[in-house]
């Protein structure tokens, strides 16, 4: 995985005064949840979007932002897919007027942008052709634009005609501050990263994580994993894991990833002790057990008290962290230690860190961490491409417009 992507960055166009008086299409990320009255109801996405946005209108861009919102059906625009309360957000964020634009794709409607003028493109995916990265589709979207900014990381693992076929044709294909920052950040963390290098990666199934755990299984130093996850890898070391969640077809491939790492001299670090339960709910009762005293009928929760000692010093030792999942079921308090003890260890440490996935995010915000993370990443699949050493798309046709130039 190379550590350095050469890509052309928005900011250097700035640089360069390349924007004035042009045609600037930005594909960002707007996809936020919304309440049954439309209303939104988490704005993180558009105020991570904005900066791009107002950098080039400030650099005499005329320019037009696009997005995907949900899951349209293409070619049938219903009011409930309209991009209508993000564009009215997003003119409140940018403090200037921000309209929006129907049936753009040939063009209606932008034929007198002024500078500095921002407009908002409906909602991207209701256009036949999007999702299959139609070219006919990517060729009319180029030719309303001298300059393509993309600043959708989210969207980066998906070959789309707004992420990848509009970068084949646009004039200039450039990566925005959003996703160049992602990019920088993740190449440093597995392109060259300062070692010991320790993953965490948890959640409650070994196969949504398996190409993962094993693309790491040849790069970290310490493999740390969790909930479901961990008690697969428990179970291939022969401890009784009770009635706790397990994925029992994979536990040969857990043995594989142990064998892997420890020719390299590299390590799964396993439980010591767990907090079980005999049912899942808000209310059950947690008990501390040492692995050796696993029942029957425990469920394993969340690590215990020593485990998680041992591998909060593991982080506090290492170089560079990267984390994706919680280590139990931190959404009830009484499961949730050993993941505030992890992610307090992660805040505390000296080693760069970078953090994605749903799950994590809300991990982060529950413990009051975020301006402790190294950084945080935006895309949930794409954070996870990344960290499996996939190639992205919506990357690659950056790379490769830059080594074209």
């Amino acid at each position: 995985m190379s550590a350095v992507l050469n890509f052309i960055r928005l900011q250097d166009l700035i640089a360069q005064n390349a924007l004035q008086g042009k045609r600037v299409f930005i594909r960002a990320d707007l996809n936020v949840p919304q309440d049954d009255s439309g209303n939104i109801t988490e704005d993180t996405r558009i105020r991570a979007s904005v900066p791009a946005i107002k950098a080039a209108a400030a650099a005499g861009a005329k320019v037009m932002v696009t997005s995907h919102l949900g899951r349209p059906t293409e070619g049938e625009f219903k009011p409930e897919d309209s991009l209508a309360p993000v564009a009215a957000r997003l003119a409140e964020l940018l403090g200037q007027p921000v309209e929006l634009k129907q049936n753009w794709v040939d063009g209606a409607g932008l034929e007198n942008l002024q500078a500095g003028q921002v407009v908002l493109l409906e909602n991207v995916r209701v256009n036949k052709g999007e999702k299959k990265n139609s070219d006919e589709l990517a060729q009319k979207m180029a030719a309303l634009c001298d300059i393509y900014v993309n600043d959708a990381f989210g969207t980066a693992h998906r070959a789309e005609a707004s992420t990848h076929g509009i970068a084949k044709f646009a004039p200039i294909a450039c990566a925005g501050p959003l996703l160049a920052a992602e990019l920088d950040a993740l190449g440093k963390a597995l392109g060259a990263p300062a070692r010991p290098l320790l993953a965490i990666v948890a959640g409650s199934k070994v196969s949504s994580k398996l190409s993962i755990l094993k693309a790491l299984a040849d790069k970290v130093d310490n493999l740390i994993v969790g909930g479901g996850i961990a008690n697969t890898f428990m179970k291939a070391v022969g401890l009784n894991i009770g009635k706790s969640l397990v994925e029992n077809e994979l536990v040969e491939e857990a043995k594989a990833i142990i064998e892997i790492m420890a020719k390299r001299g590299a390590q799964v670090p396993i439980p010591v002790d767990v907090v079980c339960a005999k049912e899942f709910s808000p209310t059950a009762a947690a008990t501390i057990k040492d692995v050796a005293d696993v029942a029957d009928d425990d469920m394993i929760l969340d690590i215990g008290p020593k485990t998680a000692a041992i591998l909060a010093a593991q982080i506090g030792a290492a170089g560079t962290i990267v984390w994706n999942g919680p280590v139990g079921v931190f959404e009830f308090d009484q499961f949730g230690e050993g993941t505030k003890t992890l992610a307090l260890a992660i805040a505390g440490s000296k080693a760069f860190s970078i953090a994605g996935g749903g799950d994590t995010l809300a991990a982060i915000a529950k413990y009051n961490i975020t301006e402790q993370i190294g950084y945080i990443s935006t895309g949930g699949g794409a954070f996870l491409e990344f960290l499996e050493g996939k190639t992205l798309p919506a990357v690659e046709i950056l790379t490769q417009r830059a080594a074209a130039q």
